[in-house]
């Protein structure tokens, strides 16, 4: 599976779609640095609930200069509280260019990556660089809300889990800056009818094509 020098992979979904599952599945398979947009706003979310800073922004930025992906990746963000507070923040131009300024460091140093978030393919993979292949993951809101209150280990109701991902969702589509759309060339992934299995293999024979 070493037979890219390059490889660059942009993964958008909605809330609990499976993405994350996938994107691990995929850069594993590759041997691709995997970045998840989504912890480092989950990370902003977690320091603004801990620290109530009076400029959180000038407060997120100092923050996001002195630390590592990899110690943003080894802290426990998915918290329901968390997941409230996340859906507003990201809404915030402000804090996009922050989340946007760290990523863009990270995948210029990298040329075999797989992004997975939001606005991978339509704002921070769309061009220089530009990504090989993009996939848009969907999964029925039933099954998300169950796989979702399963990982917050049943401490949640499942109604409160289902109505916290639907607004989580909502709120992405229609926010002004940068929603989570499915950009035109973007393969769609159902990981409410497809096994993590079958998942891995829709993605890995379009990753395949390529060369």
């Amino acid at each position: 599976m070493n037979k890219f020098n390059k490889l660059i992979i942009a993964c958008d979904g909605e809330s609990a779609s499976g993405k994350s599952t996938a994107a691990k599945l995929v850069s594993r398979k590759y041997k691709l640095l995997l970045v998840n947009s989504g912890l480092l706003y989950r990370y902003a979310s977690k320091l603004i609930i801990s620290n109530k800073p009076k400029n959180f922004i000038n407060f997120l930025n100092k923050k996001f200069k002195k630390v590592s992906y990899k110690m943003i990746a080894r802290q426990n963000l998915h918290s329901e509280k968390i997941s409230n507070h996340v859906a507003t923040l990201a809404k915030n131009k402000k804090i996009r260019e922050i989340v946007n300024k760290f990523q863009k460091k990270i995948i210029k140093n990298n040329k075999k990556i797989c992004v997975e978030g939001r606005d991978i393919a339509s704002k921070i993979l769309s061009k220089n660089p530009k990504y090989d292949v993009a996939f848009y993951f969907k999964c029925n809101l039933n099954v998300a809300s169950y796989r979702r209150w399963l990982e917050l280990k049943k401490k949640v109701p499942l109604k409160v889990v289902k109505k916290s991902l639907n607004r989580r969702t909502q709120m992405d589509k229609k926010r002004k800056n940068s929603p989570l759309i499915k950009v035109k060339n973007a393969i769609l992934i159902r990981t409410d009818k497809l096994s993590k299995k079958e998942v891995l293999s829709k993605m890995s024979k379009y990753i395949d094509s390529l060369n």
